[in-house]
């Protein structure tokens, strides 16, 4: 006897595979939050993953709720959180170099030195990155007469 599968239960079957596949995909993401070694390793796995998993959902309740007005609205908030969370992580990730967040012993920095080198980078000693560039020039640092 073959199966007869009507519209409504098709478009939930569909919902809930792409719901639970991104439950999996923020389950990985949180796990590999919990379990890599380093900020670097642990921040890209949270991004790729959250973000995936975050678009899957969104999309799987695009489908069942069927309605144009919901559906162009999660498309909306798919594609900005997929062009804001890459972004962020980037930001994030320059802000912890910059401050000197150390690296897994085990990663491989040798095109990155290139790049320390190129950014002068390797020289600063500071957690803020603009007042090192004022002390080398020979300035005040911005507060550091008591004003601020």
């Amino acid at each position: 006897m073959p199966l007869s599968w009507d519209y409504n239960t098709l478009k939930e079957v569909i919902s809930c595979v792409l719901i639970l596949s991104g439950v999996f995909f923020m389950l990985v993401a949180t796990i590999g939050l919990l379990r890599f070694p380093d900020f670097y390793i642990r921040m890209s796995a949270i991004t790729k993953g959250s973000t995936l998993g975050l678009g899957l959902i969104l999309l799987g309740l695009g489908i069942y709720f069927n309605q144009p007005d919901i559906l162009l609205k999660v498309l909306a908030i798919i594609l900005f959180t997929f062009i804001t969370a890459p972004v962020a992580a980037h930001v994030i990730g320059r802000t912890a170099v910059q401050n000197r967040t150390p690296f897994w012993e085990k990663t491989n920095l040798s095109e990155f030195k290139e790049y320390l080198q190129k950014e002068n980078l390797d020289k600063i000693k500071s957690h803020d990155k603009y007042e090192e560039e004022e002390i080398r020039q020979g300035e005040k640092p911005s507060g550091a007469d008591g004003n601020v």
